[in-house]
């Protein structure tokens, strides 16, 4: 059996041998088990890639894919499924938290006969905002993704074949690959694996990164709009009580004079709440706008053993090689 296992590479020259050659450690102690890496450069301005190139010319069996810029680690897999031809399909990090010696526990909980499994973490070594932003998207996934209730995903996960074939398919500029992976089944199972402390560096997440994979769920959901819908009805049927507390008032003492500072905190109160909604509506305006403007989900520069299916030149040795077929069958 093949297990494909996709790496987003970014500024990990010093880790990404270490993870590759523990991988291949741990399948040569396994029969019956082959492994393929994938291993993505999302934009590292150091010597990843150099050192992507080294190990594929060391390793047959190492496809290294070089991005024009940094767009992202789930588009950086994205770009990775592409490549794999294994029948099973690992993701993983470059920096050694989820370590090579936890790759058979998902495997042998895949068999079990799940399409998705998720290795978890009974104790975490994160910093206390990664913790924070974890908690976070674990809550919300299971609101806007449909996520099944006694499941907790994590960056380290394995799935078949068919779930590959159909992920691939997904091809918007902003994707969540957990959220594709809940389109596609909810036969997910979960194992417990041991988290690793980080082997060297900081995480790539800043504050505003953490944000902008927050808002990918919204490609996935609609529950924000409802929820500024339900919001906007709430804050009229307010409107219309306090108007008529505020005249109901009136006539019962004429004295009392209309407070202008009250009416200027509902002012401020319901003008703000508009705008929230015109916000969330725009935002998936937005979104729209860059799907019809064919917003690129990646760009390849380059490949290391493998068919560089995505890059410019080969796009025009491909219809050069057509346009000479049909002169050949012409003649």
């Amino acid at each position: 059996m093949l297990v494909s296992v996709i790496i987003p590479c970014y500024y990990s020259e010093k880790t990404i041998a270490k993870v590759v050659e523990l991988v291949m450690e741990e399948f040569e102690k396994n029969e019956g088990y082959e492994c393929e890496f994938v291993l993505v450069n999302d934009g590292s301005k150091d010597g990843t890639f150099e050192e992507i190139r080294r190990l594929g010319e060391k390793y047959p069996n190492v496809c290294g894919v070089n991005l024009m810029r940094n767009f992202g680690q789930h588009n950086a897999l994205m770009a990775g499924f592409q490549y794999t031809k294994g029948d099973y399909v690992l993701g993983m990090d470059d920096d050694m938290q989820t370590h090579p010696s936890q790759i058979f526990k998902l495997i042998h909980k895949m068999e079990e006969g799940y399409d998705v499994v998720y290795g978890v973490y009974p104790v975490k070594k994160n910093s206390p905002l990664k913790n924070f932003t974890s908690k976070l998207n674990e809550v919300s996934s299971r609101i806007m993704l449909n996520r099944p209730k006694d499941i907790v995903s994590s960056n380290f996960w394995l799935v078949t074949r068919a779930v590959r074939d159909e992920v691939i398919k997904y091809d918007s500029f902003n994707p969540y690959v957990d959220g594709i992976f809940y389109r596609i089944t909810h036969n997910i199972g979960n194992v417990a694996v041991e988290h690793h402390k980080r082997e060297c560096g900081t995480s790539g997440y800043t504050f505003r990164k953490l944000i902008n994979l927050w808002l990918a769920y919204w490609n996935f959901s609609v529950i924000p709009l409802r929820i500024s819908f339900f919001m906007g009805i709430f804050s009229a049927m307010a409107g219309v009580i306090i108007a008529i507390v505020v005249i109901i008032n009136k006539i019962l003492h004429p004295s009392v004079p209309v407070g202008w500072s009250s009416t200027l905190c509902v002012m401020v109160v319901f003008f703000g709440v508009v705008l929230m909604v015109l916000g969330v509506v725009g935002e998936y305006l937005g979104k729209i706008i860059m799907i019809l403007n064919n917003t690129p989900q990646y760009i390849v520069r380059e490949t290391i053993n493998a068919a560089d299916k995505n890059s410019v030149v080969s796009v025009v040795r491909e219809i050069t090689g057509r346009q000479t077929e049909k002169k050949v069958k012409k003649k």
